[in-house]
């Protein structure tokens, strides 16, 4: 029986620019929101305070959760199993053996191409839910998917 542990390998260091330009992103919009409310309604009248205090925290979201977000993510593919590491408040580590695999997937937005990144999905019959690992090199991720299909294919089962 395959044991659950830590998985081994880290995701791409570039993944920490692309999480704070993701969360930097979501914080300006929120922060952008309140600005026109403020100045909008009277209701916010004296109270650019709010405005600040979500402004701070978005810039502190952007800077601390990212690099923790790296710190916990990881990563491992073996002849036997999917071993995934999750994860910022609450960690998730999961395991995943090849005979249960059912799909590889690999998606890329905008911001992910931009950074050369990509993001491996791997379904399971399981329902607890896809593995994910995000933030993988874009070639890595496609040897990852070509290297999963053929260990899924050798394991045989019924992936159920």
């Amino acid at each position: 029986m395959t044991e659950l542990r830590d998985p081994a390998h880290r995701v791409s260091p570039r993944a920490r620019t692309l999480w704070r330009l993701q969360s930097g992103i979501g914080g300006a919009v929120v922060v952008l929101g309140l600005v026109v409310a403020a100045a909008t309604w009277r209701e916010y009248d004296g109270r650019w305070w709010v405005v600040l205090v979500a402004a701070v925290l978005a810039a502190a979201y952007a800077v601390v959760v990212p690099q923790w977000r790296f710190a916990v993510h990881r990563w491992e593919i073996t002849d036997t199993a999917v071993y995934t590491q999750r994860g910022w408040w609450a960690r998730e580590r999961r395991i995943a053996p090849m005979s249960r695999v059912q799909t590889v997937d690999l998606a890329e937005g905008p911001l992910d191409r931009l950074f050369g990144l990509t993001t491996l999905t791997v379904t399971t019959a399981s329902a607890a839910g896809p593995l994910r690992v995000e933030g993988l090199e874009r070639g890595l991720a496609l040897q990852l998917s070509q290297r999963l299909t053929r260990n899924a294919e050798d394991a045989g089962g019924d992936a159920t």
